[in-house]
């Protein structure tokens, strides 16, 4: 099924309104003032019966310069355009920009009606015509069917019709029924009795009554009470449609035109684009970096600052890359189209194609921000997602996060990331964050340079303390992922993990023979001491001459030979297995496992035996059952 949405384009009083009349039936013209002044101001809407039995929706843009912002509302969902010319005054300001606006929105095909036909003579219709043909050479109308009308008798109505109906079964237009939807809001309104409706075109995915949505950029979260396509209640709607939507829990102050009702957490806010700018070829004007402008999304009118990211003025003709700095917030993808216009005065410039809805600010001419920006640009989908991975690694985002951003289709996500897994260039993290092959390079980088001057500040220390590690090179991040890239980096040979302890691979501690023989003897004394080992203070008392006691005896619990169970009771490691042996095979033959059991079992004292069992409870190596504990197998 083909959803089609035609547009009418054209300069004010070209006949565009009585043109879709004469087509459909159907008076677009809905407000007092415009019945009064002749001209269409709102966004009007009409539906084109088809052979086939379905509907093309139509909608009617004002013509006039004041309206334009109303005209770019309804423009951004258009698939067919329909650019209207009057015979009797052929090309116009308001036809050339209207024309501009549909190819900047890449607007893929169209007619061009030539209205009144009535009312000029064969001679000047065909001066009109070739007239027309020379003002859209070089624009995606240059090879279209130019159709002469009048909608006042009704002579080439028909013909144009069957153009029309060509055109569609022509078209090779396939919309993802698959893609989260979106609607961006053109209308507001309340119908008594049923609360809060909003009108727009669904430019992705499908939406069905019941389903839960957010509106964005305001974060309200509501429901699709009903839906209604053509006037008719329909139980789902589906992209190309025009629809209204009754949400539930609304009021219509709750929303705004140019909000965006879309599925819940598929879109992201952002006060700033990046974005690749055409600047219109028929612009007088030039722009300056910095200048502000009239942005136009969807059927959202927002101010922002134009940030030129490599030069430092726009001109005519030119495309370039931009970063938009906006003054309220924005829900936007990538590969959305936008229009630019002056703020004063108000003037359409260019326009373009949005390349990153959520960026970081950017440095102007830094050589990486615009390779960057170039593969967003024209990189294949599996280039634009590694440069996303690239980007977003340091904020360890999620896969989730990155099929937003990248707006790529989910299953071809998925299937890139696996190739990408396969050939090395990725790191799973968890089972929805995986990091970029270069931004682990870089964090293996860092820890080289961090733990080099570590290691030559404390050269009998065998590492940096895990938690310390932790803390310098992820402040931000749990210990869970920061252990899994830690993990990474000593498979890549960088590290080497000591017991609590981060080391370099590179690095190894060098005693001296004087320092040797002091190790040697620290440890006699706590593998001598068995189950009733002097205090920590007794045995630093034994060696106070010792400048290198600390480091010497921080060296030995690091590397495991002694184990710390409180700041005074060290075991050497062979005592500690040895008692970790003897109660695990009591309480195996037991079930379980008393204080006074290990006590009598290593015939030690209740103080250190009790120093044992809150260690191992510390370390999750036994839980406590009552009096008694059990062991829970990790050792």
């Amino acid at each position: 099924m083909k959803n089609i949405i035609i547009g009418t384009a054209g300069h004010v009083d070209h006949g565009k309104t009585a043109l879709i009349r004469a087509l459909t039936g159907i008076e677009t013209d809905r407000i007092k003032e415009e019945k009064k002044r002749g001209i269409t101001i709102e966004l009007g809407f009409a539906y084109l019966d088809l052979p086939n039995g379905e509907k093309a929706g139509i909608i009617d843009v004002p013509g006039h310069e004041k309206f334009v912002k109303n005209m770019l509302a309804g423009a951004g969902g258009i698939d067919l355009a329909l650019l209207v010319v009057a015979a009797d005054e052929g090309f116009m300001p308001q036809t050339r920009e209207h024309l501009g606006i549909l190819s900047l929105l890449n607007i893929p095909e169209g007619l061009i009606v030539v209205t009144k036909k009535d009312m000029v003579d064969e001679d000047w219709l065909e001066v009109v015509c070739e007239d027309i043909r020379a003002e859209v050479a070089g624009t995606f109308l240059e090879q279209a069917p130019i159709l002469a009308v009048s909608s006042y008798t009704g002579e080439g109505i028909e013909e144009l019709r069957q153009a029309i109906y060509a055109l569609i079964d022509a078209s090779s237009q396939i919309k993802n029924p698959d893609t989260p939807f979106r609607i961006p809001v053109d209308r507001v309104f309340s119908i008594e009795g049923f609360g809060t409706v909003i009108t727009g075109t669904l430019i992705e995915g499908q939406m069905n009554v019941g389903d839960p949505v957010t509106i964005y950029p305001k974060g309200i979260q509501t429901k699709i009470r009903n839906l209604q396509v053509h006037s008719h209640d329909v139980p789902t709607a589906y992209a190309g449609q025009r629809v209204a939507v009754n949400l539930a829990s609304l009021k219509k102050t709750d929303l705004d035109k140019g909000d965006v009702v879309a599925q819940v957490d598929s879109m992201h806010t952002s006060m700033m684009l990046d974005v690749k700018m055409s600047v219109l070829k028929n612009c007088e004007r030039d722009i300056f970096n910095g200048s502000r402008l009239h942005l136009y999304h969807g059927a959202r009118d927002i101010l922002c600052k134009c940030i030129l990211l490599d030069r430092e003025v726009a001109s005519a003709g030119d495309e370039v890359y931009v970063q938009l700095r906006l003054e309220e917030e924005i829900a936007a993808k990538a590969g959305d189209r936008f229009i630019l216009r002056f703020y004063s005065p108000v003037e359409t410039i260019g326009g373009g194609v949005i390349l990153n809805s959520n960026p970081l600010k950017h440095k102007r001419n830094d050589p990486a921000v615009l390779a960057a920006l170039q593969i967003k640009d024209t990189g294949s989908e599996k280039e634009k997602i590694e440069e996303a991975l690239k980007e977003y690694s340091p904020r360890f985002e999620s896969m989730d996060f990155l099929k937003i951003h990248t707006n790529i289709d989910s299953e071809m996500f998925d299937s890139i990331i696996q190739i990408l897994l396969e050939d090395g260039q990725i790191y799973p993290i968890n089972n929805s964050v995986v990091i970029h092959k270069s931004f682990l390079q870089s964090l293996e980088q860092r820890a080289e340079k961090m733990l080099g001057k570590y290691h030559e500040e404390n050269p009998l220390r065998s590492g940096m303390k895990r938690d310390e590690f932790r803390g310098k090179l992820f402040p931000n991040q749990d210990i869970a992922t920061a252990d899994k890239v830690t993990e990474y980096m000593a498979k890549d040979g960088v590290l080497t993990l000591p017991q609590g302890a981060v080391a370099l691979a590179s690095f190894a501690i060098k005693f001296s023979a004087a320092q040797e023989k002091l190790m040697g003897q620290i440890e006699k004394i706590f593998l001598d001491g068995g189950y009733a080992v002097p205090g920590l203070d007794d045995v630093a008392k034994q060696f106070a001459k010792e400048k290198s006691f600390k480091q010497v005896l921080e060296s030995l619990i690091t590397d495991g030979k002694l184990i710390m169970l409180t700041d005074q009771i060290l075991y050497h490691n062979t005592v500690y297995n040895k008692a970790l042996q003897l109660a695990m095979d009591y309480a195996a033959e037991h079930g379980q496992i008393s204080l006074g059991e290990v006590r009598d079992l290593l015939g030690s004292s209740r103080k250190y035996t009790l120093a044992l069992l809150e260690y191992w409870d510390k370390k999750n190596i036994t839980k406590k059952v009552g009096d008694a504990r059990t062991f829970t197998g990790k050792v």
